[in-house]
């Protein structure tokens, strides 16, 4: 391939001699997180900082990464699927699941997490209630949208 194709600002940063954010994202991108789920890292950093010679280089990092958050608000309307919602989606089998979209930080805080940057997250983000979608290669229909505060 031509280098004439080929942009040097999506380069991975391990190719381009930038180094990735403590979450892990590429440089420059925005971490987004839930307040729950700063607060959860925050929690994890207090407790932490009660023996900060044993937890030094842990806590170094989660101070680093709690530095990266941007905390997103919960939306005015609530019924819209935004960051943070919980949707609930029904297969073309009457099967319910349910994704919570989230940032990358929080996916291992809840059992039906997703990032809101994956396929399954960006399809969520542009759907509404009674929408019908493809996640995963399964059909499905937006069935409920809620924000749980936890």
């Amino acid at each position: 391939m031509s280098r004439a194709f080929v942009k040097e600002d999506v380069d991975p940063p391990e190719r381009s001699g930038r180094t990735r954010s403590a979450s892990g994202l590429p440089p420059g991108a925005v971490n987004y997180i839930t307040a729950a789920g700063a607060q959860h890292w925050r929690d994890e950093l207090k407790r932490r900082q009660t023996d900060r010679t044993a937890n030094r280089d842990r806590i170094a990092e989660l101070e680093e990464l709690i530095r990266s958050f941007t905390v997103v608000d919960l939306p005015d309307d609530q019924g819209s699927i935004a960051f943070g919602a919980k949707v609930t989606v029904r297969d073309v089998n009457g099967a319910m699941q349910a994704y919570r979209i989230v940032g990358v930080d929080e996916l291992e805080f809840y059992p039906d997490a997703v990032s809101w940057i994956s396929p399954i997250g960006k399809a969520l983000l542009a759907a509404e209630v009674g929408d019908r979608l493809t996640l995963a290669d399964a059909k499905v229909e937006v069935v409920k949208v809620e924000y749980p505060i936890d």
